[in-house]
């Protein structure tokens, strides 16, 4: 017995080794997890006997974190849909002169003759659109952001730029140019853009500060809210094909289905990232289980409603 216990108490040096080891990983920055240590008895020629995640909460991490993925990549798939389709529409007809083409899709007020620097406006606010979706994608690759660290850093500064200008565009084509249906969505519009404007200081405050998790996840919010644009055409055409009508809606966007997708194009993404935030820090496996079901059931809405706006607004 006491010879067992002699194998099980590490020596001095090794008690050493592995406090340095665990020092140099905060030096450097990095996240320690405890199911990153070999356990006792599997490929550990020291001998120690280290801490591991109990299996449930190991699965579920891990099932949160695939959950993550696949809604980012559905995502990522329909914010291509829509950078095309702006390009391939608005762009060509910019691009050839036929700005009274705009129309030819529905518009609360698209091209009106005279009106020349609320065209220009509006040309700008829907072509840069599609320049900020794309490098709002490119920062939450991971792959590029650690192979070519300069191109995220330009491209999360063109995302924040482009941001806050379009919001506050859309500030002035809401009220300056009277481009609303109803009062409702036109505080909507407003508050979205106070929202965008708001996460996109305090990005640029943490990074200056060079404090990266907290830039890091404000730079997410930023990404949330700034993409209200897109959130609203899928969620309207998610509610309308699940339900096989527009259920509660009407013209004027004031009903209430109209009301709850108009706020919840940004708030509701941004509540559900706040919660898979929690879950992935939290060592709970109920909250795990529930954030992975309300990441996959946004996923399955999130690809309806991409279906439906492809299908019947963009191409």
């Amino acid at each position: 017995m006491s010879a067992i216990r002699g194998q099980l108490r590490p020596s001095r040096r090794q008690i050493r080794r592995f406090s340095s080891e665990i020092l140099a990983d905060f030096q450097i920055g990095k996240t320690l997890s405890l199911n990153t240590f070999t356990p006792f008895g599997s490929e550990n020629p020291e001998g120690l006997i280290v801490p591991t995640s109990p299996p449930p909460l190991t699965l579920w991490n891990k099932i949160l974190g695939r959950t993550g993925i696949a809604w980012f990549c559905v995502a990522a798939i329909g914010q291509t849909a829509f950078i095309l389709f702006i390009a391939s529409y608005y762009g060509v007809r910019t691009a050839t002169g036929n700005y009274a083409g705009w129309n030819d899709k529905s518009l609360i007020k698209g091209h009106v003759p005279g009106d020349d620097a609320g065209n220009l406006m509006f040309a700008l606010h829907v072509l840069l659109a599609a320049v900020m979706t794309f490098t709002g994608l490119i920062q939450l690759v991971p792959v590029l952001r650690r192979k070519f660290p300069k191109l995220h850093r330009w491209s999360g500064r063109m995302f924040l730029v482009l941001a806050c200008f379009l919001a506050l565009g859309g500030l002035w084509l809401t009220w300056g140019r009277v481009t609303y249906l109803s009062l409702v969505s036109a505080v909507s519009v407003s508050l979205n853009a106070v929202l965008i404007l708001v996460c996109a200081a305090y990005t640029l405050r943490f990074a200056l500060a060079r404090r990266f998790a907290d830039h890091q996840r404000w730079a997410m919010r930023l990404f949330m809210v700034a993409n209200g644009v897109w959130f609203i055409r899928v969620g309207l055409m998610g509610w309308i094909l699940i339900n096989q009508s527009p259920r509660w809606m009407n013209s004027t966007m004031s009903g209430p289905a109209d009301i709850v997708i108009s706020y919840g194009s940004f708030l509701i993404p941004l509540a559900v990232l706040e919660l898979y935030s929690a879950a992935r820090r939290s060592r709970s496996v109920p909250a795990k289980a529930a954030a992975s079901l309300l990441v996959a059931g946004a996923t399955v809405f999130t690809g309806i409603g991409i279906l439906g706006a492809s299908m019947f607004l963009w191409f």
